[in-house]
């Protein structure tokens, strides 16, 4: 992450706290708009740097089976998903550089007729919430994705799902932001907030700093923040693990899910396939990051190798572990009435994918434009 330093004792018109995807979206369009803004990342539990880069459009599979009495919830912010992937769409182009942003369609696996009935309600329930999907047989299947293994049952087809490779895409934000005029401070961690009337004064491990407005946007670290400030804000930290095979030749064109475990399997560019979706990963402190667990990472690989068997004959280059951030499945995004000048940007599931789109309809709102859709549903006055 580049950075542009100035004293730690200081006065800013905005300070956006978080410097992962979301962080640094609404820097970037603050700074685009005149807006005197400062980005402060603490630099540690990064879910942006460790993402899978997935673009979700359809539910992940995981939500009924993991948070079944969240589901509900859940279904109000679906249609934010495509929304989110065509905004990336619109700012791929706009970046700079090549953040490898391909819609190319996903496909959620059933390999038994109890996944494809799993996947034909859920296709239903997606399609009254304004997500097409469509259910395809095996031989539909196999023509569409041959590099499947033959024993699958069929799947659901997303046309508006695909992938981003994160890191090239943080960096490029990163550098827009500093490019628009703001300034980012890697390395500085907020240790707590208080009101200043007017405005806020953040207390960092390199000084104060005094702002008009705050936007906190620190994934799974926002919920500390909140509570500095007397205010209650559920999230955790979800520890998942991710890995990356060598150079193949192509093998998938789409996002791979399984409709019944826990998995992401895509293609970069560069011919390595990326492996994830939702397998825990471990730590033994809070202070200490996350860590890669034997097991999930042989069920993880034994899983992909199932479903694409051209993947046992590929050597893993890398493993490593991040974090998601959970609150209710639901995004938490805009003002705190009770404490003007304060907002949250915390995306839903699937951060990565909503992280721009969110960051936009934020910073609409702090300029005093309405959002191109209602915040209503993501106040963070539902916890209060």
């Amino acid at each position: 992450m580049s950075s542009n330093l100035q004293p730690v004792e200081q006065d800013v018109d905005v300070l956006v706290i978080g410097g992962g995807i979301v962080g640094l979206s609404a820097t970037w369009l603050l700074a685009e708009e005149g807006v005197g803004v400062l980005c402060l990342d603490a630099g540690d539990d990064s879910g942006s740097a460790a993402n899978a880069g997935s673009l979700h459009g359809q539910m992940q599979s995981r939500m009924e089976r993991q948070f079944p009495e969240r589901v509900r919830d859940y279904l109000r912010m679906l249609p934010t998903y495509p929304r989110a992937i065509d905004y990336w769409g619109e700012i791929a182009g706009r970046l700079g550089q090549h953040i490898e942003y391909r819609v190319t369609g996903g496909l959620m696996i059933a390999e038994s007729r109890d996944d494809m009935a799993a996947l034909a309600a859920k296709s239903s329930l997606e399609r009254q919430h304004g997500i097409e999907t469509e259910l395809l047989g095996r031989d539909e299947l196999l023509h569409l994705s041959p590099g499947l293994n033959p024993t699958v049952q069929g799947a659901l087809y997303c046309a508006k799902e695909g992938k981003i490779n994160p890191l090239p895409a943080t960096a490029a934000m990163c550098d827009k932001a500093v490019g628009a005029g703001a300034l980012v401070r890697p390395g500085t961690r907020v240790l707590e907030l208080e009101q200043a009337r007017p405005g806020f004064l953040a207390t960092t491990d390199r000084g104060a700093i005094r702002a008009g407005r705050v936007l906190i946007a620190a994934g799974a670290g926002s919920g500390r923040l909140a509570a500095s400030l007397g205010l209650d804000l559920p999230c955790r930290a979800e520890l998942l693990q991710m890995c990356i095979t060598e150079p193949a030749e192509p093998l998938m064109n789409h996002l791979i899910q399984h409709a019944a475990q826990a998995i992401t399997i895509k293609q970069l560019d560069t011919g390595q396939v990326l492996i994830g979706g939702g397998w825990p990963a471990a730590r033994e402190r809070d202070d200490l990051p996350p860590v890669v667990l034997a097991q999930s990472l042989a069920g993880n690989l034994n899983l992909a190798r199932r479903l694409v068997p051209e993947l046992g004959n590929l050597r893993l280059q890398r493993t490593w572990a991040g974090v998601n951030t959970l609150v209710d499945l639901v995004s938490v995004l805009g003002p705190v009435e009770s404490m003007p000048g304060l907002y949250f940007a915390v995306p839903g599931d699937a951060g990565f994918t909503l992280g721009p789109y969110c960051a936009r309809l934020v910073v609409d709102a702090m300029l005093g434009r309405s959002p191109d859709y209602p915040l209503d549903p993501f106040s963070p006055a539902r916890f209060q």
